[in-house]
């Protein structure tokens, strides 16, 4: 009897054990700079950006031009051995809707954030969508698929190598690339943080905790693995600071002892507390379950926002296109004309075009500066200038023929337009 209670004890401890969250990416950065003193010093540069651009001017992204809205293309990776890990289109969709409501502060369990913390929370502004061009200017689905005869992955990065059962990345300037396989160990999921390498920079989040719908940890089935790892791709730390005490950078989370497993009830204080709210348990860069995450702060999307600052590390995501299907090549557009996607108030003629363009701008003559770029559909900028006047006659004879992307404007006020070079 005592055998069985024994045994009974063992396995009610294990079940705890594995029903809590682990992020793997401290461990895994650990392994990186022990592998490479080098890149510590990209990782501190990476943080320095941050300081920098958040503490120029108390930066809050209220109602400011830096609250654009960022769009982020998303590559996801799906490895698998056995069926089950191939995971559906449908639960990849639940994953992306979960990631963009969680990022918008949008979430139907939003309602949850204690009283006292709902003025911190943030709508950071970021929005996710799969990748609808590839990095050759192709039309893709952004969704590979790729059978390994590799059981189970660890944190290692084999997942994200062709040459290692895995499947290269896509142009990290570019795209976010999200690796979805089975992970060994009891981790999640891991963030390969600001200032790695970037052959293996993105997202690994295990095939059972991606998504909302389909085959998923009852624990882990709110889609929030992903979004706590996509806050640690854009330079969030723990909320506790990865030590007792510790400090995220972040100055609107309260000071924590350490993490929180389950689902503590509030308030949860704890020596560390510095008054009556206690922990943010419910911050997704916590570790509680998914159903008891809800919130990012302004602090947080302040740092996550600063990285995508003019000069700092993520800043080519501003100019890629990826996200639209109407820039891709493959035969889609007409011999004679391209296919605007721009509203009347900006029009490109001729186009297709051999030497030069007029390009017609309703709303220049009432603006000082009119700012306008040349894009390549992978998001290289090859053109800057300024409309004036209403017409304004641009040389594009230094252009190499193919399909181009015109952005006329900034913001939310911003048009793309696209060109055919001949």
């Amino acid at each position: 009897m005592k055998a069985i209670t024994g045994i009974l004890i063992f396995l009610s401890c294990l079940t705890s054990v594995t029903a809590q969250r682990i992020c793997g990416s401290d461990n895994y950065t650990a392994a990186l700079l022990k592998s490479n003193p080098a890149l510590q010093a990209a990782y501190q540069d990476a943080e320095n950006q941050i300081k920098k651009t958040t503490a120029k001017s108390n930066l809050r992204f209220r109602d400011t031009a830096q609250n654009e809205l960022i769009n982020i293309p998303v590559v996801i990776h799906v490895i698998y051995k056995t069926a089950v890990q191939n995971i559906s289109d449908a639960q990849i969709q639940s994953q992306l809707i979960s990631l963009n409501n969680d990022f918008a502060g949008i979430n139907a369990d939003r309602a949850n954030t204690p009283k006292v913390f709902r003025p911190l929370a943030a709508d950071v502004r970021i929005k996710f969508c799969i990748a609808q061009v590839d990095p050759r200017g192709n039309k893709t689905t952004g969704i590979i698929r790729k059978y390994s005869n590799t059981e189970v992955f660890f944190a290692d990065d084999a997942m994200k190598f062709n040459n290692r059962g895995g499947d290269d990345a896509w142009d990290s300037k570019r795209y976010l690339n999200i690796w979805v396989c089975a992970l060994g160990g009891r981790s999640l999921g891991y963030a390969a943080i600001p200032g790695g390498p970037s052959d293996v920079d993105g997202v690994v989040i295990a095939y059972d905790a991606f998504g909302t719908t389909g085959t998923l940890r009852p624990l882990f089935n709110k889609g929030r693995t992903a979004t706590h790892e996509t806050g640690h791709w854009m330079g969030l730390k723990h909320v506790w600071g990865d030590t007792d005490c510790g400090d995220d950078g972040v100055d609107d989370t309260p000071r924590q002892k350490s993490y929180n497993y389950g689902c503590p009830s509030f308030p949860h204080i704890t020596s560390c507390s510095v008054d009556e709210r206690g922990d943010m348990f419910m911050n997704y860069m916590d570790f509680s379950d998914d159903a008891c995450m809800n919130m990012f702060t302004y602090g947080q999307k302040n740092r996550m926002r600063a990285l995508f600052a003019k000069g700092n590390l993520r800043n080519s995501f501003l100019v890629s296109f990826a996200c639209d299907s109407n820039l891709a090549q493959g035969g889609a557009l007409p011999d004679t004309a391209a296919k605007v996607v721009a509203p009347a108030l900006v029009k490109i003629y001729p186009n297709p075009a051999e030497s030069a363009i007029t390009i017609q701008c309703k709303t220049a003559s009432k603006l000082a500066l009119q700012p306008l770029q040349i894009f390549t559909v992978t998001g290289t900028k090859v053109y800057a200038a300024t409309l004036s006047s209403e017409e304004t006659r641009f040389a594009i004879s230094f252009l190499t023929p193919g399909l181009y992307i015109v952005k006329v404007g900034e913001g939310k006020d911003a048009t793309t337009s696209k060109l055919i070079k001949k």
